[in-house]
């Protein structure tokens, strides 16, 4: 007999602002039946007093989701994942990763790494209000709270409040000097700390985040760590995720064709297109799909032209894809390269 199904969050697609919306997480779905994916970042205060349909309303097709919440009040956190969980989220993510100024100002993110008591009492008051997973997602370090000392000391105290996981982003934060997208790239990524992480607390799962961009490189980490999390890499070459289910997770049916994603998402787009949406909310996320392969230009400037004219629906998919050689179209994951270059 074959041993437990691994895990969804052995893989998962990153939160990711402005980019990681329920049109993107529909489109991955057509790749990857098993990665974990993420909303994008939500404070607490937006679902409480927001439009709860537009901020949390997704397609059961998404799961297994998690909802990704923001914010340093224990009680409207709590709340607002009670909220989420209603809505039918299977994991509630606290971030504290993220170093935007406009986000340090409303004091939390990235910055609440140095107050890892408040992060742990926020952990257990959404674990009492919840039954479903809750993860925190943070930097392996801010500024010069930096060492490894302080980092086993962070997840030491958020663990004991009842953390179900640690998402680990292998770069520490610079909360001054450097905006968000420069935080992204500056300092050096430091995988091996991670690592060290989860050889010193291996009763922990541990998932590495921060600059891969391939399955081969996932794999590498998974035999460090319980988990990867791609993330802009998932999002500019989206069909890396097409090899996931039977790389990652061991399963057997055949991986899809660009031809057939792209006919699913034209579908999909008639379907938004009847309630008023317009088409580019949708396409701008499969912008990607053809990268680096014949025609993947013509794909994309079909796509950006097209989706802003009147009436534009799933047909504008279906005339782009005329721009790509059939080879590449029904090529499995695998087989693309060798279309490209034959």
């Amino acid at each position: 007999m074959s041993g437990p199904s691994p895990p969804p969050h052995r893989l998962s697609v990153a939160p990711m602002m402005a980019r990681t919306d329920r049109h993107f997480r529909f489109f991955v779905r057509r790749l990857t039946r098993r990665t974990l994916l993420y909303t994008e970042m939500l404070t607490a205060d937006a679902v409480l007093h927001g439009d709860r349909a537009k901020l949390l309303g997704f397609d059961p097709d998404e799961h297994p989701v998690a909802l990704q919440l923001a914010g340093d009040d224990p009680v409207a956190l709590a709340e607002a994942a009670r909220i989420g969980v209603g809505w039918g989220y299977d994991e509630i993510d606290l971030n504290v990763g993220c170093p935007s100024e406009r986000v340090q100002r409303a004091r939390f993110g990235a910055c609440l790494m140095a107050e890892p008591e408040r992060v742990a009492e926020i952990v257990a008051a959404i674990r009492a209000a919840v039954r479903v997973p809750v993860t925190v997602k943070h930097r392996i370090g801010i500024d010069n709270l930096d060492s490894e000392a302080f980092l086993l000391r962070f997840v030491d105290t958020v663990a004991s409040a009842g953390c179900d996981r640690f998402v680990v982003h292998a770069r520490k934060a610079i909360l001054a000097g450097l905006n968000a997208k420069q935080n992204r790239r500056v300092p050096p990524l430091r995988h091996d700390v991670v690592h060290r992480l989860k050889e010193r607390r291996p009763d922990l799962e541990i998932v590495i985040n921060g600059g891969i961009a391939t399955l081969d490189e996932a794999s590498a980490h998974l035999e460090r760590v319980d988990g990867v999390m791609i993330g802009r890499a998932a999002y500019e070459n989206p069909f890396l995720l097409a090899e996931a289910d039977r790389r990652i997770f061991g399963e057997t049916a055949p991986p899809p064709t660009r031809r057939e994603v792209a006919l699913a998402m034209a579908r999909y787009v008639d379907e938004w297109f009847a309630r008023g949406l317009f088409a580019s909310h949708i396409t701008r996320h499969i912008l990607g799909l053809f990268r680096g392969v014949p025609g993947g230009r013509a794909w994309r400037r079909a796509l950006t032209e097209g989706a802003v004219k009147p009436g534009a629906d799933g047909s504008l998919i279906e005339r782009a894809l005329r721009a790509i050689p059939d080879e590449v179209l029904d090529a499995r994951p695998g087989e693309t390269e060798r279309a490209a270059v034959g």
